[in-house]
């Protein structure tokens, strides 16, 4: 289930770029996923296990389009409220980390799926939405993908993806609960660094 958060996910997060309030959210969903992945179909580097290329143009083009503390919180949960400002500046650092270059990893095993865009259920003055959309390949059960957007000052940002019905940012919660549990909120921002820097060492050997 992680493998397909991450290689899902991971196609939106390159469009984060093109993220505005100007459009529907459902069209820029639309608009940018599909210009991001006719991008990943046409660099062979990608392709061919480039996670450092991955990782940059993630960086480059996502990051001031996703809430990251919000994500952050979430997963964190309960725990988040007991972690100093400083604390909390570090794991959204670290999470952040973690999910670029999980998700920059899983781009370069994109395999050409179908995505299908759904109705957007939207009210006027709504700003908090769900952009549904369902992931097709042949020989296999299509999977549910849906994002949860949300405006901050005058954008849309994404702060969560939910595959088949489970939250990418909650499906980590109980092993961060472990995490904070065994060491405190200090021991959960070393283990997501310690896997930050495993995850980097995997890729530096490619």
């Amino acid at each position: 289930m992680k493998q397909l958060f991450s290689l899902l996910a991971g196609v939106f997060l390159l469009c984060g770029n093109a993220l505005s309030s100007q459009e529907p959210p459902d069209e820029l969903v639309k608009r940018v996923t599909d210009d991001v992945l006719n991008i990943v179909r046409a660099d062979k580097d990608i392709q061919s296990g480039n996670t450092s290329k991955a990782i940059a143009l993630v960086e480059a083009k996502v990051l001031p389009h996703f809430n990251f503390d919000r994500m952050t919180a979430l997963a964190v949960g309960k725990d988040w409220r007991q972690a100093s400002p400083e604390q909390k500046k570090r794991l959204s650092e670290e999470f952040k980390t973690l999910l670029v270059r999980t998700y920059s990893n899983a781009l370069t095993a994109y395999k050409n799926q179908k995505i299908v865009y759904k109705p957007l259920k939207m009210q006027a003055g709504d700003t908090d939405v769900m952009v549904r959309t369902e992931i097709r390949q042949p020989g296999q059960q299509a999977v549910q993908l849906d994002y949860a957007l949300e405006t901050q000052n005058s954008a849309w940002k994404v702060y969560d993806v939910v595959v088949a019905g489970i939250s990418l940012v909650t499906n980590y919660r109980e092993n961060f609960a472990q995490e904070v549990r065994a060491g405190g909120i200090d021991g959960l921002i070393a283990a997501i660094s310690a896997k930050n820097r495993q995850i980097e060492s995997r890729n530096e050997k490619k």
